[in-house]
């Protein structure tokens, strides 16, 4: 009777080790990712985060948990980066403009046709090109870019200046609102115009007393700041396309298994085309909208010239700001344009 006891416990105790062991590898095997945006509920990246959270948990069968912060709940968005490389953070969305202090050639894909639009765009940070600057990126900093979200583009927005504008040369004299610093009025140069520093919330104004001819921006807020008001222009530029970049922790990256990773990018990849398909077409509708406003919308602007004169631009007018570029790369951007 006594072995039999005995022969019991040993066998609750084996049974009890097995399941506190099974438990534990259970546990080890869910993957907790913590998301942080300043983006507010209604911004398309912001919403995209929640299709990837559902995507991803579906995708891994709840292996994969994610937690969403947005709205500067959990970081601000200048601290983002620094939560990210101290690994207490997993997720934040950057760009090349928040990598350039770390990378600085990537200043150069926030420039004057860097891309000639979303497509151009999309097809290069999305293709084998941007695989290889997100790995440069890890290398360098400690964090990975996964994939590239867009934002929305910058077009021109002019009051009659005595001519229809579709080439830079078009654009000489033109005075052109920026904001006051050295990229800025890069940017205004690589246009063609006459770069105009001035404050924001001066433009409306400026435009209305004809302080300054254009301005820049996309098409959203030129609706919201009702610039279409005191203009009479749109131009369909495309000259600056404005991306985030979902990014992890390497640490965490290099965590995950290769299964996990697959399903990560999956479910970015169907957090992209919800985040930028909900942006084309809030633009798509904006442009009708500018043209019941009564603004001439100009659509074949000739964004060949534009290119090869801001590349003149930047290493002639502003060698300063395009000293740290490579230029092999963007040769190598430029000939993804189709």
């Amino acid at each position: 009777m006594r072995k039999v006891i005995i022969l019991s416990m040993i066998m609750l105790l084996a049974c009890t080790v097995m399941f506190g062991a099974a438990e534990e590898e259970s546990a080890a095997e869910t993957v907790k990712l913590t998301w942080s945006s300043a983006g507010v509920p209604a911004d398309a990246h912001t919403i995209a985060m929640m299709v990837f959270e559902e995507e991803v948990e579906k995708l891994s069968g709840g292996q994969i948990q994610v937690d969403i912060y947005h709205s500067g709940q959990l970081f601000t968005q200048e601290g983002e980066k620094t939560a990210l490389r101290r690994g207490v953070l997993d997720i934040a969305y950057l760009d090349g403009a928040w990598l350039a202090n770390d990378v600085p050639y990537l200043s150069m894909l926030t420039a004057v046709y860097t891309f000639t639009g979303y497509d151009h765009m999309t097809r290069v940070l999305n293709g084998e090109i941007g695989k290889e600057i997100f790995e440069d990126v890890a290398q360098k900093t400690g964090i990975r870019p996964l994939s590239a979200f867009y934002l929305g583009t910058r077009q021109l927005n002019l009051r009659d200046v005595g001519k229809v504008v579709r080439t830079p040369q078009d654009m000489k004299g033109v005075k052109f609102r920026v904001p006051n610093s050295p990229s800025w009025i890069a940017l205004g140069k690589a246009l063609g115009g006459n770069p105009t520093p001035l404050n924001f919330n001066e433009v409306y104004l400026g435009l209305k007393t004809g302080a300054i001819d254009g301005q820049d921006n996309p098409l959203p807020t030129d609706k919201n700041a009702k610039f279409y008001e005191v203009t009479d222009y749109i131009i369909l530029t495309d000259h600056v396309v404005g991306q985030v970049w979902p990014t992890i922790n390497e640490e965490k990256w290099q965590s995950l298994t290769d299964q996990q990773q697959a399903w990560v990018l999956e479910a970015l990849e169907t957090a992209r085309l919800a985040c930028d398909k909900q942006n084309l077409d809030a633009e798509a509708e904006l442009v009708e909208f500018f043209r019941g406003e009564g603004l001439t919308v100009i659509e074949d602007p000739d964004k060949e010239a534009f290119a090869e004169y801001a590349r003149w631009s930047y290493q002639n007018e502003s060698p300063d700001i395009s000293a740290p570029w490579d230029w092999d790369l963007y040769d190598k951007i430029q000939a993804e344009i189709k």
